[in-house]
């Protein structure tokens, strides 16, 4: 029995997917180069949200949360191999065991503060994106449905540690 993909064929189940940003995120990074790599890395670091005029109706009642999830596009990410050195560790992992910029699909996910609205402005805490970032979508952050205890976390397991001091270095800029 073949996969999904050799049955149908890739242009029978997928057409390409594009995104619209929503809204630009604005902060004190304005390269990549030393920015913080995670927001546990980047606590108290402020900046803004900008939602476009048009999206601003969606922000009704997301004040009433503490956090929000911010997905967004790494715009200055160069196209990576599938297997890379991350920010954290001297040997290479897949792509896909690691949460740095350069991915197939350049996607980016933050669980930021959210301090206050004002209009279509948020101001967020835990920065840890370039300014100018294009944003894809906000989801409000519920520890009922996003906290998971992790028993495993691979290869991070030796090197979370280095959270607090590990900032971007530059190697995945296009």
């Amino acid at each position: 029995m073949g996969s999904f993909h050799e049955d149908k064929g890739i242009d029978e189940i997928m057409d390409e997917i594009r995104y619209k940003p929503i809204g630009v995120i604005h902060s004190p990074f304005k390269k990549p180069k030393g920015t913080p790599i995670q927001p546990p890395g980047a606590q108290g670091i402020g900046g803004t949200v900008e939602v476009f005029a048009e999206y601003a109706e969606g922000l009704k009642d997301v004040e009433g949360f503490s956090h929000i999830i911010l997905i967004y596009h790494f715009h200055l990410s160069k196209r990576s191999p599938l297997k890379v050195k991350p920010y954290m560790d001297d040997e290479e992992h897949g792509v896909f065991a690691m949460r740095g910029p350069s991915r197939p699909n350049a996607i980016g996910l933050s669980v930021v503060r959210l301090m206050g609205i004002e209009e279509n402005l948020l101001r967020i805490q835990d920065v840890d994106m370039v300014d100018g970032t294009p944003l894809l979508d906000i989801k409000p952050y519920v520890p009922k449905f996003d906290n998971r205890e992790g028993e495993k976390i691979g290869w991070l397991e030796k090197n979370v540690h280095k959270l607090p001091t590990s900032k971007d270095d530059g190697r995945f800029v296009k």
